[in-house]
């Protein structure tokens, strides 16, 4: 009985372990998929004020966004064309939500760089980065730039930029995830799949 019980626990602490690693790669990601749901997670506002992601959801249809971090210059440029096509999204009633590890500080000082008006969050514990699948491990050279922009308190991963399309129940209704950085989905192409959604 001992030995089954020993067994039941190793067992148990190695499956907790696996959930809570994250791939090496960002090749090795396992998105959620296109029907599943986006599990509702506390995130901080650009105001340091806790955010129940579901609570956004369930006000209107998502653009859910993760990028890097305000020090990405890709990012920056992807932030910037959402917010130029800000008023086409609205208009076919979504709105655009922006996610990442960097600290409500920091987010602070992406919108007003990028005069953005859109909703930036806070992920700076990847809680939601990990659980939406996006999540690996940062390679040695962004450790301290992540560790700067998140006020110390992510060092070890980064988001695979990705844009999640949702409903108001927070179930994912088209997805586009890149592992190349470099490669994000264009602000037209996002409002021509918006349109088709409708």
């Amino acid at each position: 009985m001992k030995k089954l019980l020993f067994m039941f626990v190793v067992t148990l602490t190695w499956v907790a372990n696996a959930q809570n690693e994250i791939p090496k790669s960002e090749n090795d990601i396992a998105p959620l998929l296109i029907g599943e749901k986006i599990p509702n997670i506390t995130l901080k506002s650009s105001e340091n004020t806790d955010v129940q992601i579901s609570d956004l959801f369930k006000k209107k249809k998502t653009v859910l966004v993760f990028y890097r971090g305000g020090w990405c210059p890709f990012c920056n440029i992807h932030l910037q064309a959402l917010a130029e096509s800000e008023k086409q999204i609205l208009d076919l009633g979504y709105q655009i939500i922006a996610v990442s590890p960097d600290s409500a500080e920091n987010l602070k000082i992406t919108e007003e760089k990028d005069n953005l008006k859109y909703t930036l969050l806070s992920d700076s514990k990847g809680e939601l980065i990990k659980a939406v699948g996006i999540a690996f491990e940062a390679p040695q050279k962004y450790e301290t730039v992540i560790k700067v922009h998140s006020k110390g308190i992510n060092t070890s991963f980064l988001p695979v930029p990705s844009v999640f399309v949702l409903n108001t129940e927070s179930v994912i209704l088209f997805e586009y995830v890149s592992p190349d950085f470099k490669q994000r989905i264009t602000a037209e192409l996002l409002v021509s799949v918006l349109k088709n959604l409708k």
